[in-house]
């Protein structure tokens, strides 16, 4: 049976919490997805037991790979192994992403065929002031989505991603973009530049458990909170500066809303979903 959906989970010396995330969406959803794991440098005695690839080269084994590169890696697993197009939309998720105990892919994927202009679809979390404006419709299109749980749709990676650079730097995600600090608003421009809008939606409610970086950065062999906070800010905004030549994240944030504005104005009819 065709699964519609891949999702991908990544992991770097946290199996036992990658495991528990994998197996709630094999419990909640096992007709519709596909699960690969991603490990992002980690050792070989903390590995998932799920483990589809392993970034074992030397960079990843000491600095792990983060979302960007990550997801690239991943993708362009699927892509290289010829099993990209076996699916119509990935779910691209950190590993400390937790979600309710039900039948999420399902709802998301509803919510992606109800909504045909979605390319990206997050759900919300109870702690994101953006549920407040999710009331008399469930799922509104916005400029900005943080970056721990995205569905995107095949059609819309393909109109973006970069089929000559099958690696995990430059496949979806900008890599040199190492923490991935305004990340998410180049990738939200990039929809809404090409006919795409990107969602929240309460339908599903997810959250990051942070607990995890604050417990166990030493054993994830990262920065402690506070410092990978720090540098989460400086990277990125060396990151703007060079590429964009932005001097702050307010420039790239309007950036990804001026496609925003004029994705509504082509497609006036959605305007009811605009915040």
């Amino acid at each position: 049976m065709k699964k519609k959906v891949a999702t991908l989970i990544l992991n770097r010396n946290l199996p036992e919490v990658t495991d528990r995330l994998y197996e709630q969406i094999r419990k909640n959803d096992d007709l519709l997805t596909d699960i690969f794991v991603i490990e992002a440098g980690s050792d070989k005695d903390k590995l998932s037991k799920y483990t589809s690839w392993h970034a074992n080269w030397d960079e990843a084994k000491a600095n792990g790979l983060r979302f960007n590169r990550g997801m690239n890696y991943g993708l362009s697993q699927l892509y290289k192994e010829g099993k990209f197009d076996f699916y119509d939309a990935f779910l691209l998720l950190t590993n400390d992403t937790e979600f309710e105990d039900k039948d999420n892919i399902r709802i998301l994927t509803d919510v992606l065929n109800e909504h045909q202009k979605i390319g990206i679809l997050s759900p919300c979390s109870k702690r994101w002031g953006e549920i407040n404006l999710l009331n008399q419709y469930a799922t509104k299109y916005f400029w900005f989505i943080h970056n721990n749980a995205y569905l995107m749709r095949k059609e819309f990676i393909y109109s973006i991603c970069n089929l000559d650079e099958l690696n995990h730097m430059n496949f979806l995600f900008d890599g040199s973009n190492f923490r991935g600090f305004g990340s998410e608003h180049e990738i939200i421009a990039k929809a809404y530049a090409n006919d795409w809008c990107a969602a929240i939606t309460k339908r599903v409610i997810s959250s990051e458990n942070e607990s995890h970086l604050l417990k166990n950065a030493a054993i994830i062999k990262t920065d402690d909170y506070q410092e990978n906070l720090k540098l989460y800010i400086k990277e990125g905004k060396s990151w703007m500066k060079k590429k964009f030549g932005f001097n702050s994240h307010w420039s790239m944030q309007q950036y990804a809303k001026m496609f925003y504005d004029k994705f509504f104005e082509y497609n006036p009819e959605l305007s009811i979903y605009k915040i």
